[in-house]
């Protein structure tokens, strides 16, 4: 097995070989996650050298023209080069469409087009796929009928590799070639040679999961576009131009976890948002003590001794290779420590309502949601959407217990209580004067519970109605139900100016009751 020499070919190889291996001992919803993080990465990388490579024809050409009868054929190089590495890009591409958009049966479906716009950004992004574990849609359409993959389209495939690898190379002067040879990433891997694989298609693509497919085919385009730098390169410093190397930097501080629980330690990466393979002579200081650089990255690691917000200033210089200038940036971070601890809080009061469902969200600084466990004694609990919902039968006070991840058992006391008692109304008078024909119009007494958060309603069991006229005796209904009956009825159509009813005894139910409960009386003076 060759091994390349290219510091970036051979991390994106490492990088293979981890992910993998991975792959092989444990398909897990990370492992899958890792995989679409090397995509989206290589999909970065990939514009990056697009917009690096799209500028240099236009320099080539214009460089070109202070010899165009030797420095010509340079210039008409470009054109060609940059048509092969978009030939082959593309051929990856419908290699990509074909299966991240197809079903389970291999057959293309256009609802579930493989792009989309991000949120945030509103770019176009590899959405989730459907199909991300399916092992067997890469057989099926990458090696075919021919299980041995010595035929198909995975053999095409590693033909066109080679193929355009000495096609890359032969717009490389002849005497210059074995200097350039290392720069051409075009080129088939033979690791699968030692794998026990009958051929390259099925080490690559045999059984293997979509998702673990389209971060190799990316790095395969990623391949010809580095191919297609290196030649560019080469054409440009042939009619007097210099490599490209980027001039302007930004300090970038990647931590994996901001946050972190006291004991642990805090690591970080720090990098250059723009980055080449002539990168020397960097070095990193962190508040003023140096840190180890190892192709173009120093991490930064600290032991959290105390909570609190963390500050630490990082110093960075590097020498441009082509004109020995010494760029320096700087950059002020932070991050925070804090001790693992939690809280439980209803969502909508401090207590539980019986006969209603009552939201409760549980947060734990520092613990995965995944690793909470939260239990409840007299009340019952259960999961809803990203929290929690409690139900409760009878007063008293009830604990929700929270642990895991590291914390010990915590107990929350709550309350228990009854619905609070709704207020009996007409209408929206609970008693005092009211005018005739408003009187008349009402059909019955309602129950209202005024102030309170939850979607719950009390029924009207009953009540007694009298009506007493002046130097008249009184006159007296028992109304079952919240609606007048037919006696009460009468009594509320003779109403006249000066007229008084008495609602007594009136009694409502509300959810989680087991019987009717006693609620305010009113008088209404007829005007």
């Amino acid at each position: 097995m060759s091994i390349p020499k290219e510091p970036r070919q051979l991390m994106i190889n490492i990088m293979y070989l981890v992910l993998t291996a991975m792959l092989a001992l444990n398909v897990s919803a990370e492992i899958f996650n890792a995989f679409k993080l090397v995509d989206k990465s290589l999909q970065k990388s990939n514009d990056v050298l697009d917009q690096a490579n799209a500028n240099i024809p236009a320099e080539v050409a214009r460089l070109a023209k202070k010899d165009m009868k030797r420095l010509g054929t340079y210039a008409e190089r470009t054109g060609p080069v940059m048509e092969l590495s978009k030939t082959f890009s593309d051929t990856i591409d419908s290699f990509i469409l074909r299966l991240s958009d197809s079903n389970k049966d291999g057959v293309i479906d256009d609802e579930d087009y493989v792009m989309k716009a991000d949120k945030e950004t509103g770019e176009m992004v590899r959405k989730d796929l459907k199909n991300k574990k399916n092992f067997d849609i890469t057989t099926r359409l990458m090696i075919g009928k021919d299980i041995t993959g010595e035929t198909g389209p995975a053999a095409d495939l590693k033909k066109m590799i080679e193929d355009y690898q000495t096609k890359f190379m032969s717009f490389i002067d002849e005497e210059d070639r074995p200097a350039y040879a290392s720069k051409i990433s075009m080129k088939v891997d033979d690791a699968w040679e030692s794998s026990g694989k009958p051929s390259w298609a099925q080490f690559n693509f045999g059984h293997m999961p979509v998702q673990a497919v389209l971060p190799m085919l990316t790095k395969m385009k990623n391949d010809a576009k580095s191919s297609e730098t290196a030649v560019l390169n080469y054409l440009m410093g042939k009619v007097g131009g210099e490599d490209i190397v980027f001039n302007k930097f930004r300090v970038v501080s990647a931590p994996k976890k901001s946050y972190v629980i006291k004991g642990e330690k805090f690591e970080t990466e720090l990098f250059l948002s723009a980055s080449s393979d002539k990168i020397k002579g960097m070095s990193v200081r962190v508040d003023g003590s140096n840190v180890p650089v190892k192709e173009g990255v120093a991490t930064y690691t600290q032991t959290a001794g105390s909570t609190g917000v963390k500050k630490y200033n990082v110093d960075i210089s590097i020498t441009n290779p082509v004109t020995g200038e010494v760029t320096r940036e700087k950059g002020s971070f932070e991050y925070e420590v804090g001790e693992r601890s939690c809280n439980v809080a209803a969502t909508k009061m401090n207590v539980f309502y019986i006969g209603v469902e009552n939201p409760v969200s549980v947060t734990a600084a520092g613990i995965s949601s995944n690793e909470l466990k939260v239990k409840a004694n007299g009340v019952n609990l259960k999961k809803s959407g990203g929290g929690y919902v409690v139900t409760a039968s009878r007063p008293g006070q009830v604990d929700i217990t929270v642990s895991g991840g590291g914390l010990k058992a915590t107990k929350f006391p709550f309350r228990v209580k009854r619905i609070p008692d709704p207020v009996a109304r007409l209408s929206k008078n609970s008693g005092g004067t009211m005018g005739n024909g408003e009187f008349k119009a009402q059909g019955g007494v309602g129950a209202f519970l005024d102030n309170f958060d939850f979607d719950a309603k009390c029924k009207i069991q009953g009540y007694i109605l009298t009506k007493l006229a002046p130097r008249q005796d009184p006159i007296e209904s028992n109304n079952a139900g919240a609606r007048y009956n037919q006696k009460s009825g009468r009594l509320v159509k003779s109403a006249k100016p000066g007229d008084t009813y008495y609602f007594d005894n009136v009694k409502a139910k509300c959810p989680g009751d087991s019987a009717g409960r006693k609620i305010n009386s009113m008088v209404f003076k007829i005007k």
